[in-house]
Order: structure tokens, then sequence, then C-alpha cells
């Protein structure tokens, strides 16, 4: 059996995020899966996520690293509470910060591998390393400060 990867068990109210959000028909809709203590995601960019003419737009790097970290980071709760990904309740996090250091130029017309790994676990936060590579190469290195998703703005968010 395939795993899932770990978007598809977001709950459909918290679902719709542009980067991540199996539910935003125009989103980038990535999918992060584990890979021994490292989590990963591969996306290809499309010839509208262009910066400069043959390379890839910045923010849509950025957007990369923030939401692999978010998903990266309920994973790594998950696992360290010994949980099953669809149980109750829903562990969902959000960014409190994102770094992003661009190293080299990342090429259109090859498929990104973005890769995560967890640098800290504390209470409700989670901090996420990351790197993204073109053709074996790291082009971009990142860290999210994930939080996890305040009660409150959970039952909001199921009102609506």
């Amino acid at each position: 059996m395939v795993p899932r990867p770990f978007q598809d068990y977001y709950p459909d109210h918290m679902a719709r995020c542009f980067g991540c959000g199996r539910l935003n028909e125009h989103g980038h809709q990535i999918k992060s899966w584990w890979d021994h203590d490292e989590t990963v995601c591969s996306f290809l960019p499309q010839p509208h996520h262009v910066a400069i003419p043959g390379y890839v737009y910045g923010g849509l790097l950025a957007s990369l690293i923030d939401c692999h970290g978010t998903g990266s980071a309920a994973a790594a709760s998950y696992r360290a509470e010994g949980r099953a990904m669809d149980s109750d309740p829903p562990l969902r996090f959000l960014t409190a910060s994102l770094h992003v250091d661009y190293l080299k130029p990342t090429p259109l017309g090859v498929t990104l591998e973005v890769r995560g790994k967890v640098k800290e676990m504390k209470g409700r936060k989670v901090v996420i390393e990351e790197w993204i590579t073109a053709n074996g190469i790291v082009t971009v290195r990142g860290e999210v400060v994930a939080v996890q998703v305040p009660e409150e703005m959970v039952l909001d968010l199921l009102r609506r």
C-alpha cells in the first residue's frame, strides 16, 4: 500500500491553501512524504512560474519551502505523538517565520525536489530546515518555524 501524502490528510476546512491545499484548484497542490528521517516533495514549475527567461520565480520557491515546511511540521508532530495522520484532533501548522536563501538560479523545465528535516520540536513549535535541488544541485536553502494552529482558529474555520 502506497502511503498518502501529508496534505491529503488535511481536513476539508483546512485544505484550501494556495501552496498545499488539495481543494484549491488554482494552487500548487504540493504533495509531501516521509523518506526515512527527511520529508520530500517533487514539483515541476510551469512556464508561467518564470522570473527571467529560463529560471524559476523566487516567490514560487519560497512558497514551496513554506508549504512543505508546514506539512513536514504536521507529519513530524503526528510521528512524535505516535499517532496516525488521520487521527483526531487534526494537527495543522501555520508559518511563524520563513527564511529563504537563494544560492543559485533555479532552472525552469526540470522537476524540483524539496527536502526537509526537523531541526527542533518544542511544544507547539516545530522548526524545519529545507533545501531545493534542481538536477541534483542545491539552489535554495530555507527554514520554516511552524506553530500549531490555535484551537480557537480551528473552531472559527469550522463555522465558516
